[in-house]
């Protein structure tokens, strides 16, 4: 059996997060990469309708929406939930549905329920940009040929959007919570340069997959006075500087890389679909997937940083000669490279992401020497990987390196990302019995 955090044992234990994720996620069944089936209403477009409308999204959700990470998580999870469910409904619903499988037999055009689902969705999540999406969707819509199959194509990816702007009606997003100031030592407080604070509500927000937010709480950060702390500190107060003369330049590359807002991860997804020739029923499955256990786990992340509300790097080490350990110093004048989020340090909400994000993707493939790369215009760079434990492995560094999480942080992250999938794996997305 394919487990994918166990083939990322070599690759990970250089970064000690193996020791916290190895063995977490369960190996399920892959899924079959050989012919890809045809569905009747499948259209005889070689483009991807799912991989169309993921595009699609990316610009209502952040080209246009600027939707930072932890709200861009929920936003795509409503998308290809909304999707899956209308392709895997058509298809003979031959996995698990997530909220709903609409009556269907087959002849229904999957290209214009993709359209409709994703398009229903949208609108509801941007209003403002029904003109834009309108434009979209008549495109969409137009390159399928007019008939019954088209009409019922349309009433599944209603019926399936529906359900899903339903189901997360009243969910705690954009809620009124805020992260508590602290003044003692190990609070989390306000940083430089913009002093804001942001975010809270994700962490009240509720769950895609997992039954609570608090599912995989952690024991916490290290004691200020242990020598664990001390290592991270000191750590990050030497390679995690604006003016770091131990950290590479490619580690610099690295750390900026992976701080871009616009994700190189929603190019890596839908790479990933292009290059295995992913049909569009693999790859709604695979999206929602994915998306799902993206969102859970910023969501879980997000519950642990209000539950330990525990102060950043640049706070850290600035007051360091407050925390009562022997081996830290401040350091005043200390600035990290990147720009540190406005929320609290533990736990890394990239790691966690990430983590969900690429043992989904080895659970999903059934391995984890599959590769890929992604461009950052922020770094100017595109980074490239032999696999999934690879860019865990760098996520985790490259957290480090800019000088905005500690390493436990990104450690426990994930080690929670990696929960969320296996709960995935075990609840969610599963194939269901052939009948006789």
């Amino acid at each position: 059996m394919f487990s994918p955090l166990a083939a990322c044992r070599a690759a990970l234990r250089p970064a000690v997060v193996w020791a916290a994720v190895t063995g977490v996620i369960a190996a399920g069944s892959p899924i079959a990469l050989g012919p890809s089936p045809a569905y009747a209403g499948d259209s005889d477009s070689s483009a991807n309708a799912v991989v169309v409308w993921d595009r699609n999204a990316q610009t209502a959700i952040w080209d246009i929406g600027g939707q930072q990470p932890q709200v861009q998580a929920r936003s795509f999870a409503m998308v290809h939930g909304a999707v899956y469910d209308a392709v895997n409904a058509i298809a003979g619903a031959p996995y698990q549905p997530y909220l709903v499988a609409p009556a269907a037999n087959g002849t229904e055009s999957t290209d214009a329920a993709v359209a409709t689902a994703a398009y229903l969705v949208l609108q509801a999540l941007f209003p403002d940009q029904q003109a834009r999406l309108t434009t979209q969707y008549d495109e969409s819509l137009g390159k399928i040929p007019e008939g019954a199959a088209k009409q019922r194509g349309i009433a599944v990816g209603t019926r399936t959007a529906e359900a899903m702007i339903a189901a997360r009606r009243n969910d705690g997003a954009f809620g009124d919570q805020t992260w508590p100031v602290g003044t003692r030592p190990g609070e989390w407080r306000p940083t430089p340069p913009a002093f804001a604070s942001d975010g809270a509500w994700v962490g009240h927000l509720k769950p895609f997959l997992i039954p609570r937010a608090s599912m995989f709480r952690t024991a916490g950060p290290p004691a200020l006075t242990s020598r664990r702390y001390a290592r991270d500190i000191n750590e990050l107060k030497a390679v995690g500087s604006a003016t770091s003369t131990v950290r590479t330049a490619d580690q610099t590359q690295a750390a900026i890389w992976w701080h871009d807002r616009h994700l190189a991860e929603w190019e890596i997804k839908r790479q990933l679909a292009t290059r295995q020739r992913l049909n569009t029923l693999q790859t709604a499955r695979m999206f929602a997937m994915v998306d799902l256990a993206e969102a859970d786990a910023t969501i879980a992340c997000y519950n642990e940083k209000a539950a330990w509300n525990f102060w950043r790097p640049v706070t850290a080490i600035r007051l360091a000669d407050t925390d009562g350990n022997p081996e830290t110093s401040a350091d005043p004048e200390w600035t990290p490279l990147l720009v540190t989020p406005p929320h609290p340090d533990y736990t890394s909400g990239h790691t966690c992401f990430t983590a969900a994000s690429m043992s989904a993707l080895g659970h999903f493939f059934g391995r984890d020497d599959i590769p890929f790369s992604g461009y950052s215009a922020d770094s100017g760079t595109t980074r490239h990987f032999r696999g999934f434990s690879q860019a865990l492995a760098e996520v985790v560094e490259a957290r480090v390196w800019g000088g905005i999480h500690t390493r436990t942080a990104d450690v426990q992250g994930a080690k929670i990302g990696a929960q969320v999938t296996a709960y995935m794996v075990a609840h969610y997305f599963k194939p269901r019995p052939r009948s006789r």
